[in-house]
């Protein structure tokens, strides 16, 4: 009986074992087969502004980051991530003309972790974050590698440098232009008495009501030598009254001549005109795609470029690129790129897109602080506007200060000047392509929110529609383009001469 009940109790605990045993391991191989996250695709952008470097898989990433020197050397382990072929190519992507990563390495660091060590060629600022699905796209860890010193600021820097020098060798050359003068009128002793004409004094008021008051430099005027023949010489009074109205009728003149023309120079210390080129979409954010597969981030970057060559060819005007090659840029940070530019106009180039293939023709936008002028304007703003979630944007990539800027500053006057330009440049369009829409729309559109720039957003055409994609594509149709969009700008200058802005600095 004992035995019996022995073996019974010796067969239940070896039965409990085995249980307790299975379920481990079925649990150990749960855990296991959840655990194995497969990533599915591995990018890396390179630009002058940043590098990014962005992994994507169907389930979440957890990592670890993190900063070593002497070496540069920025190492991420990711958990749970299989080391296959898609995160080895990371290696194999790095560009030698990658400004800022030297090379990648890639290794198995633990039973669970795989280690992405990324050699710097100089010494920078990683941001690594995650994102979560959005589009086409799954969860993404992505690696950003910006320079301790933005390039543009180092541009702008430069670019003050080279004026402050400029404007000091001028200074210099006309302090000794007008020594030397000075010193010849006292060495030339003429028989013949002169009547010397006294420079203007530097500061003459605007006689338009509400015009601020401007200071012009000294002009330099020769002397008036009457000569004496035979006659008696009576002195000749000449008042400076008299002086500054012949001075305001003549200044009159030139403006009135000046309406068929656009002006070179912004009022802003005579400088360059600026024009911010923001090629739409890019890297990360391919836009919309076209029926025959073009990329809106490609048609948009190569149009950009061409406006840029052509507003450089005109005198004393310039354009710069909010972007140059393929890479993101978040909506904030261009409006940012535009002001720390000193921008006087932001026009940021797209290609629509739609369901039905059959939409076609060109638009202008500008920014509204009162809702949508149309269902159609508020669909492409909040399509836009979600740029930031398709590019991937981090959640510490906010600037408080442009935030703040955008909260205490009207944007009014801004507006009816964005609805000037937008007007003007719509024109232009009208005369090479189809309109989609005869006035200018308006939105709450993220990219044209400068509060002190002047800003649209031109749709090109729409690059679903087979036929205006092969435009898009074409040199020639290009070039009428952006022949049609620099028409406007001037034709807006000719009548909106660029006014001296405050502007809020960047701290």
């Amino acid at each position: 009986m004992n035995n019996a009940f022995g073996s019974c109790k010796k067969t239940i605990y070896w039965g409990l074992m085995l249980l307790v045993s299975f379920t481990f391991t079925e649990l150990n191989f749960a855990a296991s087969a959840q655990a194995v996250n497969i990533v599915t695709a591995a990018r890396v952008w390179p630009a002058q502004d940043y590098t990014r470097i962005t992994l994507e898989s169907a389930q979440p990433f957890v990592y670890k980051m993190s900063v070593i020197q002497n070496p540069d050397r920025v190492v991420v382990d990711i958990e749970n991530i299989d080391l296959n072929l898609v995160v080895k190519s990371l290696s194999e992507k790095i560009l030698a003309s990658d400004p800022y990563i030297k090379q990648i390495r890639v290794a198995k660091f633990q039973q669970n972790v795989v280690r992405l060590v990324v050699d710097l060629k100089t010494e920078a600022k990683p941001n690594a974050f995650t994102l979560m699905p959005t589009g086409d796209y799954k969860y993404r860890l992505v690696l950003d590698v910006y320079p301790l010193k933005d390039p543009l600021m180092a541009m702008i820097a430069e670019r003050d440098t080279v004026s402050n020098s400029t404007n000091a060798s001028s200074s210099t050359q006309t302090e000794v232009s007008n020594q030397v003068t000075v010193a010849q009128e006292s060495t030339s002793s003429s028989s013949q008495p002169q009547v010397i004409v006294e420079p203007l004094p530097p500061q003459i008021e605007s006689t338009e009501p509400n015009a601020t008051k401007t200071t012009k430099p000294a002009e330099t005027t020769k002397p008036v030598e009457l000569p004496i023949a035979k006659v008696e010489v009576k002195t000749l009074e000449v008042k400076n009254s008299e002086v500054k109205n012949q001075e305001v009728k003549s200044q009159g003149a030139s403006q009135n001549a000046a309406q068929d023309t656009a002006p070179t120079k912004s009022k802003k210390s005579g400088r360059q005109i600026i024009i911010a080129i923001d090629a739409g979409h890019g890297g990360e954010d391919p836009g919309a795609r076209g029926a025959n597969g073009s990329h809106e981030k490609d048609v948009t970057l190569m149009i950009a470029k061409k406006l840029k060559e052509k507003i450089d060819g005109e005198p004393n005007m310039r354009g710069v690129l909010t972007r140059d090659s393929d890479f993101f840029i978040p909506l904030h940070g261009r409006v940012v790129k535009a002001r720390n530019m000193q921008a006087d106009l932001f026009v940021s180039i797209h290609a629509d897109a739609f369901t039905n293939q059959s939409a076609k023709g060109s638009s202008v936008f500008a920014l509204s602080e009162r809702g949508a002028t149309s269902a159609s304007a508020r669909y492409l703003a909040k399509k836009e506007n979600e740029s930031d979630l398709i590019g991937g944007v981090s959640l510490d990539d906010k600037d408080p200060v442009l935030a703040r800027t955008l909260l205490d500053l009207s944007q009014t006057a801004t507006i009816n000047d964005s609805l000037k330009l937008g007007k003007a440049v719509l024109t232009q369009i009208g005369a090479i392509n189809t309109l989609h829409t005869s006035r200018v729309e308006q939105a709450a559109f993220a990219v044209l929110k400068s509060p002190d720039i002047p800003s649209i957003l031109v749709e090109t055409a729409f690059i679903s529609n087979p036929e205006e994609e092969r435009r898009l594509n074409d040199a020639d149709y290009q070039d009428k383009l952006v022949t049609s969009i620099l028409t406007g700008i001037k034709k807006y200058f000719a009548t909106n001469p660029a006014l001296a802005k405050t502007k809020v600095a960047l701290e």
